[in-house]
């Protein structure tokens, strides 16, 4: 880091992080602000901006966001996720934990399946209607929430991108993901229930009148447009199939959600503007921005200058190494969208484990997959998914802070990065 384009950046990237924790300023104009002077100083330009694959925005979530937020936003017209709310309240007998440990599993088996992103997307509108009904605020289950779809993409290689780049890299199938990490992913989302029942103890008040009113009624009356209804699920099985198909197919996820999406609109008669109304515009500029500013860094050697020290602290132990790529990994994921950071590792991890002789049980992949996807639960703007919920959640005038998740995902990342670290030990060395 002798440039002093590469100290310019970092003071910038520093600036703009210490601004969104403040919340003095709406993290999307400073996300943008910081675009805007990584640009200015010469840590990045237009074409690594716009057009690089490793430094740039990365168009790939941003159109696989804005088709999804535009098939949910159909969907929300027909009245499902009103019919799921009353089905979940009454199964769970409209007891505040109950209904919170249901949707935390729902949203930890679903992130599983497709990825962590279009899960939140699906399951946000139902919680905060369940919240409604129930007169509950609805902070701490989106927040549970965020955190169990984080812990469930663990699972397989599509429930999160860090996955699929490792993936890529390290020639891993689906079935090594469900045979090395879905059962600790399995256990973690029980960790994660057990914390909720600590830290959100003060939110699950039962009002027995607002409980009666819900166990009465039927929610079959809730569906307003059983013909789009019928529509708007088809295509989102056929959107999912595309994700599963990813290997088949060929397309990547933004590109099956788009054609989802224009499908949707193509077939129902939904109204375009109010379609495009429905995406949350304000949460893709700051993905924007973002994307911008890390690029920065990535362009003027930061992140590659981080990593490299990780990698030197590494040196030839591979339990040493695997314990210092999970801990590294959840810290710097926390503050770093683990995104950028899991792609600038993965050739690094790659020469580490050639280095080693190439373990067949790949334990530096799966320490380096564990500390991204979970540290990204260690602040707000740590995954796609936690960014995609305060949006929600601010739109929904329930707006979350940065610290009032932060407190709780550090807790959370401290717990689940603990039993990571005990299973990688047990499973990989002292069993071995």
């Amino acid at each position: 880091m002798n440039d002093w384009h590469s100290w310019a950046a970092l003071v910038v990237f520093v600036g703009a992080y210490a601004l969104i924790i403040s919340e003095k300023i709406h993290r999307v104009a400073v996300a943008l602000g910081g675009a805007g002077l990584m640009l200015a100083i010469g840590a990045t330009d237009d074409v690594s901006a716009f057009y690089s694959e490793d430094s740039g925005i990365d168009w790939n979530v941003i159109f696989l966001l804005m088709g999804m937020m535009m098939i949910v936003g159909v969907l929300k017209k027909t009245g499902m996720f009103e019919y799921l709310a009353i089905w979940a309240v009454k199964r769970a007998h409209a007891r505040p934990f109950r209904v919170m440990a249901m949707l935390v599993v729902i949203t930890a088996v679903a992130s599983a399946l497709l990825d962590n992103v279009t899960t939140v997307l699906l399951i946000a509108p139902v919680t905060l209607l369940v919240c409604e009904r129930l007169a509950l605020p609805a902070a701490p289950f989106l927040i549970a929430e965020v955190m169990a779809s984080n812990i469930g993409g663990t699972a397989t290689l599509v429930g999160d991108p860090p996955n699929i780049i490792v993936a890529s890299r390290a020639g891993l199938t689906f079935n090594d993901f469900v045979v090395h990490l879905a059962p600790l992913a399995a256990v973690l989302v029980a960790v994660l229930i057990a914390l909720c029942r600590v830290m959100f103890r003060g939110s699950f008040v039962y009002d027995e009148e607002r409980a009666a009113e819900i166990m009465a009624l039927e929610e079959g009356e809730a569906i307003r447009n059983p013909r789009l209804l019928v529509q708007g699920l088809v295509v989102l099985a056929l959107v999912v199939a595309g994700f599963v198909l990813h290997p088949v197919l060929h397309y990547e996820p933004s590109i099956v959600a788009l054609l989802g999406a224009g499908l949707l609109v193509a077939v129902s008669t939904v109204d375009t503007s109010e379609v495009l109304a429905e995406v949350e515009w304000p949460t893709l500029a700051f993905f924007a921005g973002l994307f911008v500013m890390i690029g920065g860094l990535i362009d003027t050697g930061v992140v590659s200058e981080v990593s490299h020290e990780l990698a030197d602290l590494i040196g030839g132990s591979e339990l040493g190494g695997s314990m210092t790529l999970l801990g590294g990994s959840a810290v710097l994921s926390g503050i770093v969208d683990n995104i950028p950071y899991v792609a600038t590792m993965a050739p690094i991890t790659a020469d580490l484990v050639h280095d080693m002789g190439g373990s067949s049980d790949h334990v530096m992949w799966w320490a380096l997959l564990l500390g991204a996807d979970l540290g990204g639960n260690a602040t707000a703007i740590g995954a796609s998914a936690n960014v995609v919920v305060l949006g929600i959640a601010e739109r929904n005038r329930q707006p979350i802070s940065f610290w009032q998740f932060t407190k709780y995902g550090l807790v959370v990342t401290a717990a689940t990065v603990a039993v990571s670290v005990a299973y990688v030990w047990v499973r990989y060395f002292a069993l071995a």
